[in-house]
């Protein structure tokens, strides 16, 4: 397929060979306020970085995922409005164990945020904390692991890494072969 050309609705094209989210990069007023919030608030841990990168940043990792923080003197990168929380606006999400310990701990930390549930009707109910980083940026915390997954086709094509939690998987009766594809 070339740059440009258009993918026919319904057209299949070969899965590209990814295997899962490596880190969100930050770009953050203060590389250090942002350390201590994404450690002490969410317990991610501070890891080497590369010594060739002449730039002020860290590099953060915790539950299969990094968090890399670069400094910015950009203010035009950063979010506008720190203060205001829409679960409509961009964030990262984590999947938590224990939603109570969690909005204790934010509650301790004091950072402002939002609290509600959504999916009662549905019979999945979802708890979702929102809150915002020293720079603005959204965070959800939340216990997803009760949605299930339902494609809408291709279920073939879904990677499902074996060695980390993942939401149930509703294959709506297209059997345990189309599973056992989706896991491996």
């Amino acid at each position: 397929m070339q740059i440009g050309e258009e993918r026919r609705h319904g057209e299949e094209k070969e899965t590209p060979p990814l295997m899962a989210l490596n880190h969100v990069s930050r770009v953050c007023r203060s590389v250090e306020k942002s350390v201590d919030f994404y450690t002490k608030v969410l317990g991610f841990v501070l890891i080497e970085r590369p010594e060739s990168f002449d730039f002020d940043g860290a590099w953060l990792f915790n539950y299969g995922v990094g968090i890399h923080l670069v400094h910015s003197k950009d203010e035009e990168k950063l979010p506008r409005d720190k203060d205001r929380l829409d679960p409509m606006d961009n964030h990262i999400s984590f999947q938590c164990e224990s939603m109570e310990e969690m909005e204790k701990k934010l509650k301790e930390m004091g950072v402002k945020y939002m609290k509600r549930t959504v999916g009662e009707e549905e019979g999945a109910p979802i708890d979702q904390l929102f809150f915002k980083d020293p720079d603005g940026f959204m965070v959800e915390i939340c216990n997803c692991e009760n949605l299930k997954l339902v494609p809408q086709h291709s279920i073939s094509k879904i990677k499902l890494p074996s060695n980390k939690h993942n939401p149930p998987l509703d294959l709506g009766g297209q059997g345990d072969d189309a599973a056992a594809n989706a896991a491996g």
